[in-house]
């Protein structure tokens, strides 16, 4: 079996295109799946036990193992590591986090300013660890670039812009149509917001350097060792439980699977596509030559990249959520959501008309029911958690890490409180989401709003945002 044919991949019967659906993602059709390590063989005992191996889980790892050598940290993960989100995701390394202005309206600007600052200098922090580790994970620090295509649009983009620098993003930059087109010539732009604090990389190459890097510490990780509950000093799997002091679950878009958490974060469906390798004739026509993370202002938005490999991969939302938060099987997505994202494909580069979508994907993230992320350290009964990130996991897994790292410190001792346990995100409560069916009906027709009121800003060229957004925005509790 070829990598592109990787296990779960089907392939679409449209006789113009094949098109490798699943398989868990483009990634690993390039890097071809891992050989699953060892699952538990029994019970085992640790100081610290990890339950997930993604981002969250493997940079908490690292971090602690690094600060305290002498931990016994053991990580547990269902499938392999990067099975879900971490070998997925767009690629996309920058600074947003989700909640960060609800954080300010409780705890005051200036705290917000103090997150803000924190995930810039995350960004930095990832480009450092991996090239001190000899990670080859096809970064390039292009900045993110978000575009506005229409009167809309650019009035949202232009009030986020100023939030933005009112955060301390001084180094941002406000660009109109001439300027956008100079970077990228997305059809119809009228304005873009474009940041240094953001990278292009390649998830798979990241999550297996960085679990490469966690083993050479000492911690152990055991595959295919799914997590059936977790309750204080305990990690249950059926192969046996894992006893530890302190139990972290970095679960995300999976932690509805677990015994109790049905109702913490949704499990929310992002799809992707890639295209055939770009010719050189092509990439004039697009520009792109910074290699920006690009992104739009819609309120269905999407968000894609320029590989390395010079394809483009571009993601958004498909079905937004599947009923009872299930989860999808190795990463297969609709043939209509395929369709979808070609639009946009060719919506925003018209020019590429007959190229090939060779790849498409889905995965699941994990959404709170306020749609802020978290990170959380509970010191009565050792068990901590940290996710809900909403889509922007990719940078914010490492300052949740190196959060959680700080808070086991903290209570075992070993340091006092630091600037990261003092951010405004650690220890958010949020409340669970509703019951099914409410949920699945919430979710679909909040989608729905928010595509409807894109199609109408795209017809009526209004200025204002669609009443339907803020319609929307309501029913999501934003």
């Amino acid at each position: 079996m070829s990598s592109t044919e990787s296990a779960g991949a089907t392939h679409d019967t449209n006789p113009a295109r094949t098109v490798v659906n699943g398989g868990i993602s483009f990634w690993y059709a390039q890097q071809g799946l891992p050989t699953p390590r060892e699952p538990l063989p029994s019970d085992a005992a640790a100081d610290v036990v990890i339950v997930g191996g993604g981002y969250t889980g493997l940079w908490t790892a690292y971090y602690l193992k690094k600060a305290a050598p002498f931990l016994r940290i053991t990580v547990l993960e269902q499938k392999f590591c990067g099975y879900g989100a971490s070998g997925r995701n767009g690629g996309w390394l920058y600074n947003g986090i989700a909640g960060r202005d609800r954080h300010a309206r409780v705890h005051g600007h200036e705290a917000a300013v103090r997150l803000q600052k924190a995930m810039n200098e995350t960004v930095a922090e990832v480009v450092r660890v991996a090239g001190e580790e000899g990670i080859d994970a096809d970064i390039h620090q292009g900045g993110v670039l978000e575009v506005a295509y229409t009167p809309a649009q650019l009035t949202r983009l232009k009030a986020f812009h100023e939030t933005e620098l009112s955060y301390g993003e001084k180094d941002r930059e406000l660009y109109g149509a001439r300027e956008s087109a100079e970077r990228i010539r997305v059809a119809d732009a009228v304005g873009s917001s474009w940041t240094p604090h953001g990278a292009r990389l390649h998830p798979v190459k990241l999550i297996q350097g960085l679990a490469k890097a966690v083993e050479a510490l000492g911690v152990t990780i055991h595959e295919s060792t799914p997590v059936t509950e977790i309750r204080p000093k305990h990690a249950v799997t059926p192969y046996g439980t894992v006893r530890a002091p302190y139990v972290l679950r970095c679960t995300e878009g999976f932690t509805a699977s677990l015994k109790g958490q049905r109702r913490t974060w949704l499990p929310m469906n992002s799809s992707m596509i890639a295209t055939e390798p770009l010719t050189p004739e092509q990439w004039e026509s697009v520009g792109w030559e910074g290699r920006e993370t690009l992104g739009d202002l819609a309120h269905a938005y999407m968000y894609a990249q320029r590989t390395a490999d010079d394809r483009i991969a571009l993601g958004g939302r498909g079905v937004p959520y599947r009923f009872g938060s299930r989860t999808d099987n190795d990463g297969r997505t609709q043939p209509a959501t395929i369709e979808a994202l070609r639009a946009i494909l060719l919506r925003f580069f018209p020019q590429l008309t007959g190229v090939e979508v060779t790849h498409a994907w889905s995965g699941v993230l994990g959404v709170p029911r306020d749609w802020c992320a978290t990170v959380t350290l509970d010191r009565s009964t050792g068990l901590g958690w940290a996710g809900g990130y909403v889509g922007s996991g990719v940078a914010t897994a490492n300052l949740a890490a190196r959060t959680l790292r700080d808070l086991i410190q903290q209570d075992s001792g070993q340091s006092g409180a630091t600037e990261l346990t003092a951010l405004p995100w650690v220890g958010h409560k949020v409340r669970k989401w509703e019951p099914e069916p409410l949920r699945w009906i919430g979710v679909h027709g909040m989608y729905a709003t928010y595509r409807a009121a894109d199609r109408r800003e795209r017809v009526t060229h209004a200025a204002r945002s669609s009443r339907l957004a803020r319609v929307a925005d309501r029913v999501a509790g934003r």
